[in-house]
């Protein structure tokens, strides 16, 4: 859905989050002066590129050419739309907001708000959460969280509760709330009887787990039975808020030190997240009973730039881990791989070893590549079936293409790998070369932002091909540093002066932001655009504007460009034309060019 805001509200959200404070939550800051400096998150930095200027509240990487607000920063930092970022900032600050206009078609009348869905469950979350408090009520599920060793902290942490088993104590306690059945239904939080107008409790004889995303709302529940129901897990369905294939458990407690360390650690169990931060190792989040997806790739990869998948040491964590391995290899971040031995999860080992242990088991992972090679070379060395070798060789294959499409792999490795397939497998390298460039060929990436495409783009933006280009340019890159000039060419300047789109877009807004207040022009002109790539664009005019300090002049020169250009484009009547602009006309006339016009003068 795209929505569209008012720019006063845009503006209001952009002010109560200072830049300083967001993008410090996502990476370290050091002081440089007047402004403060870090690694870049958006190109591989190893010296400090990125500049944060508190005053003006911009960033910028003088490296790799990122630049605009913080609200552009959130879009590209955390992969999420214009909408999307005003909302997450919007909640950061406490603003309650309204979109004043959805460009899409109406929603069906059957859907529910994503707002009222979000206080429907947060109201759920109370609700279980007293019962796991009430004395009689959450008796059983006390005890297996005792039995689990899970701490009354760690309780409170993770908003642990209890459906009792019971086919009505939550919809009859909604009733009460008046909060009708069509939105329990909607909510996943109830479920209609076959034959009936009817419903009843979705979860029940259940420990519940709240499942919250990074911007703090209840998304959805993940339910462990507390009897003998064969579903031992269970999760909320597909709603408006929730999909399970694009969340992950704990990574509302996790990002801030998955930030801090650039990994992110994934476990397959809500007691083995609760576990692991109750242990101190808090760069840990579980995917929600699926494999893991391009989806959850796609999500860390906002945060972390190393991930480690640990999975139990079984058959079943072994096929999990398989499955694993092209979504990881097809994202540009480093993907490792791990499994807890002697046969337990994560939670029972952290209990049994402790937290050296576990961590031990983290810094022994393996290169995804290196993980597949040994599956790879042991399915082919016990088994004399040509059928399953062929299988095994073109499971590999899959592997490495992904990994190429991915960046994981450069074409010096893959030829060593090929090489090294070829000996075990006595197959020809040319067979295998082509085997994989035709796998390599059919992997199609969708890698969301990616900012070496924003920057090639933002660089082709309004550079144009002479004076009158330049001066379009030019004159935005001079407003931008010295707005009250604009009083001085109000009557002059014209939107039509500007013929490359992009600077007619940058123009408007500029020109309607000065014409309003010349206070905070910068702040007010980057909080008018949704993308991304024309934010940059305006941090580096402003930025390229500071470099000579004659603004009035340039200014000047270049408002005579654009006239004189305007003139010759498209003459007036000559009787219509005032003092400047005859003079100008004149002067072109006389030349021999224009003497074969067919005017007289």
């Amino acid at each position: 859905m795209s929505l569209k805001f008012d720019n006063s509200l845009i503006y209001k959200v952009q002010q109560a989050n200072d830049i300083v404070d967001v993008i410090s939550e996502h990476l370290r800051l050091d002081r440089k002066g007047k402004e403060f400096v870090g690694l870049c998150p958006f190109h591989e930095d190893r010296k400090p590129s990125l500049y944060v200027n508190p005053e003006k509240q911009i960033f910028k990487c003088f490296a790799c050419s990122a630049g605009g607000d913080v609200i552009k920063f959130t879009q590209m930092r955390e992969n999420l739309t214009f909408p999307e970022a005003i909302e997450r900032l919007a909640k950061r600050a406490n603003i309650d907001f309204k979109p004043v206009q959805h460009s899409t078609s109406p929603k069906a009348p059957s859907a529910i708000d994503p707002k009222q869905l979000e206080k429907i469950n947060l109201w759920a979350a109370r609700f279980f959460r007293s019962n796991l408090e009430d004395t009689q009520k959450g008796q059983q599920a006390r005890d297996y969280l005792a039995k689990r060793q899970i701490s009354p902290e760690s309780i409170k942490i993770w908003g642990i509760g209890a459906a009792i088993d019971s086919w009505d104590n939550l919809t009859g306690q909604a009733k009460q709330a008046g909060i009708s059945e069509k939105h329990l239904l909607a909510a996943g939080l109830a479920v209609e009887k076959p034959s009936s107008q009817s419903c009843y409790d979705k979860f029940r004889n259940r420990l519940m787990f709240p499942i919250i995303d990074t911007t703090g709302r209840v998304i959805g529940f993940g339910g462990r039975t507390l009897g003998d129901d064969p579903a031992k897990y269970m999760n909320s369905p597909t709603t408006e808020l929730f999909d399970k294939s694009n969340c992950l458990y704990g990574l509302n407690q996790a990002r801030h030190e998955i930030v801090s360390s650039s990994t992110a650690v994934v476990v397959e169990g809500y007691t083995d997240v609760i576990m692991a931060h109750q242990f101190g190792c808090k760069t840990v989040v579980a995917t929600l009973g699926t494999s893991f997806t391009q989806g959850h790739a796609r999500l860390l990869r906002r945060f972390a730039k190393k991930i480690v998948l640990i999975f139990d040491s079984d058959v079943a964590g072994s096929e999990a881990a398989n499955r694993a391995l092209e979504v990881c290899l097809r994202q540009k971040i480093d993907i490792k791989i791990a499994s807890v031995p002697q046969g337990k999860d994560p939670c029972d080992f952290l209990l049994a070893q402790g937290t050296d242990a576990f961590k031990a088991v983290i810094d022994s992972a393996v290169d995804v590549l290196e993980y597949k090679w040994q599956k790879t070379k042991s399915a082919i060395d016990n088994t004399d079936n040509m059928t399953d070798s062929k299988k095994a060789v073109e499971s590999f294959l899959d592997s490495i293409a992904a990994g190429i499409s991915g960046g994981n792999v450069d074409q010096l490795s893959a030829n060593l790998i090929i090489g090294r397939l070829s000996k075990i497998t006595g197959i020809e390298t040319s067979v295998l070369k082509e085997q994989l460039k035709g796998r390599t060929a059919k992997i199609t990436v969708n890698d969301g932002y990616n900012v070496e495409n924003s920057r090639v783009v933002s660089r082709s933006f309004g550079r144009g091909h002479g004076h009158y280009e330049k001066a379009q340019r030019e004159v935005i890159e001079v407003l931008l540093n010295r707005p009250e000039l604009f009083e001085d060419i109000k009557e002059k300047i014209s939107l039509k002066m500007f013929t490359e789109p992009i600077l007619n877009e940058i123009a408007s807004a500029l020109f309607d932001v000065v014409s309003a207040d010349t206070d905070c022009v910068l702040a007010k002109t980057l909080a008018r655009f949704e993308s991304a790539d024309t934010a940059q664009l305006v941090v580096e005019m402003e930025t390229d504007g500071q470099k000579s300090e004659n603004y009035q002049q340039r200014l000047d020169d270049c408002m005579e460009v654009l006239t004189k250009h305007q003139i010759a484009a498209k003459p007036l009547p000559v009787e219509q034309m005032n003092d400047e602009q005859l003079r100008h006309f004149t002067k072109k006339a006389a030349t021999p060019n224009m003497r074969n016009a067919g005017l007289r003068i």
